[in-house]
Formats: structure tokens, C-alpha cells, sequence
């Protein structure tokens, strides 16, 4: 990769890494319009780290009370909000999980068809924004009971169909449970933090077992604009959310579907 396009796709893939739009159909996009060669799994594992970086630090807070908490329900059996929170985002991981060990190799082999990404960007960014129009929406992600944690997980799953958006679908399933926007995107932001240290990890050993050489500059740029510009994204998404809602977004996933349909039909 030279190093345009590293900074490039870095920068993409850290603003749409958080954004209900779905990174991967950005990632496809980019490439093709740009004549650009695929960019591979050493730049995967590097984006992977830096929307890692900017998710711990932007909620460093929240994850160090919740890490506090839910050690004192396990060796304590003391409980508390965000013990109970901690707890959510791990049940939550658990469906994904399954499904990525199950589902993996079809995945990667059989669904990264620009077709299916471009139906799956149009159908959950429709779903999306029904979810947004339907519900009123009073709660907070504290108030959220094992069944919804187990709902939103289910959908997180559905995130494995490229084009779908992890944050998307897990912010839809938040909304259609009665959850406030930035409820949703709190939680839907947190629990990414497991979900993306299951992939990266993933994608490492993959990494080692190829044996790709590694320029260690290169890849620690990849991670700095990753991180930067997921972090930015994070920040002015919750800023906004509440005023915004999410058909703005919705309004994008259904041109970015169809630019897609007619490149590649």
C-alpha cells in the first residue's frame, strides 16, 4: 500500500468504524472508485487496534468503574449499576462470538460479494430508520434488562453480513427496545470494546501464520488516523445524535446501496 492510501482508508475507516453507515462497504467503495489494490490484513489489524485506542480512551471513565464494579460482583458479590452494565456488554458479546466461530470462513469466502453489501446497506439502513420513527424513547442503557442485552447481541450477530454496520444494527435493536439515541450509542459504543479485541485478535494470528512482512511505520500511521479520526467521530456523534436523529445517516446508507448496485450489478 503506498502511503496515500493508507492515510486515506485509515481516516475512513475510523469515521465510519462508529457511524451506523458500515465500514466495510466504505472500504469496498474507496478501492474501486480510486483504482486502489485490496488493502489487506496487515492494515486491518492496524485500523482494528486504533478504533480500539479510541473507544477505550474516549470512555476511559465509564470502563474503569465498570471494570472496578464487576470485579466486586465476582469477588464480593457486590452489585451495582455498572457492574450490571459490565455484565450486559459481555452477554452481548456472546452471540457474535458464536457466530463468527460458526459463520467465519462463509463469511470471508461467500458473502463479501459488493451485491451483498449494497442490499444489506439499503434493507438495515430502511430498518434503522424505522426503528428511529416507531418508538418513544425514555431509557438509558442502565436500564437495560438481560432480555434486551440478549436482543441487541442477536442483532449484533446479524453484523457478520458485510454491509450490515455493527454499530447500525446494534443501535437499531437499542432504539427498538425504547432506549434514548445516545443511549443506543453509548451502549452500542461499548460494546464494541470486546467485539473489536475478538476480531483483532483473530486477524493477528491470521497475521503471524501468513508471515507478511510488516513496515512498522506505516502500520503505526494506519493506527494513529484510525484512532484520531474514530475518536472525532465518537465525540461529535454523541454531540449531535439527540438534535440529528438518525435519517441523516439513513438518508447516506441508501445512496452509498445504490452507488454500489450500480457499480457492481
Amino acid at each position: 500500500m503506498e502511503t496515500l492510501q493508507i492515510i486515506v482508508l485509515a481516516i475512513v475507516q475510523g469515521l465510519t468504524e462508529f457511524l451506523p453507515i458500515s465500514s466495510s462497504a466504505h472500504l469496498i467503495l474507496v478501492p474501486v472508485i480510486l483504482h486502489w489494490p485490496d488493502q489487506g490484513l496487515v492494515f486491518d489489524v492496524a485500523v482494528h487496534v486504533g478504533s480500539l485506542t479510541a473507544v477505550m480512551v474516549y470512555f476511559r471513565h465509564e470502563v474503569l468503574l465498570m471494570t472496578q464494579a464487576w470485579f466486586g460482583s465476582v469477588l464480593k458479590r457486590q452489585h451495582n449499576r455498572d457492574s450490571r452494565l459490565a455484565w450486559w456488554v459481555i452477554i452481548g458479546t456472546i452471540p457474535a462470538v458464536i457466530a463468527g466461530l460458526l459463520f467465519k470462513d462463509v463469511v470471508e469466502n461467500e458473502m463479501r460479494s459488493p451485491l451483498i453489501i449494497a442490499w444489506a446497506t439499503i434493507v438495515f439502513g430502511l430498518l434503522l430508520g424505522w426503528a428511529d420513527r416507531i418508538k418513544q424513547r425514555h431509557r438509558d442503557e442502565y436500564s437495560m434488562t438481560l432480555k434486551d442485552v440478549l436482543i441487541v447481541g442477536l442483532f449484533q450477530a446479524l453484523a457478520l453480513i458485510p454491509g450490515t454496520s455493527r454499530s447500525g444494527i446494534t443501535m437499531t435493536a437499542g432504539l427498538m427496545l425504547g432506549l434514548n439515541r445516545n443511549a443506543a450509542a453509548r451502549f452500542s459504543f461499548l460494546l464494541s470494546i470486546p467485539v473489536i479485541i475478538a476480531s483483532g485478535l483473530f486477524k493477528t494470528r491470521d497475521l503471524i501464520e501468513a508471515s507478511i512482512p510488516v513496515e512498522w511505520s506505516l502500520l503505526l500511521l494506519a493506527v494513529g488516523l484510525s484512532a484520531f479520526s474514530a475518536w472525532a467521530c465518537i465525540h461529535f456523534f454523541l454531540q449531535m445524535i439527540n438534535r440529528i436523529g438518525m435519517m441523516p445517516f439513513v438518508y447516506y446508507r441508501l445512496i452509498l446501496g445504490v452507488i454500489l448496485l450500480y457499480l457492481f450489478w
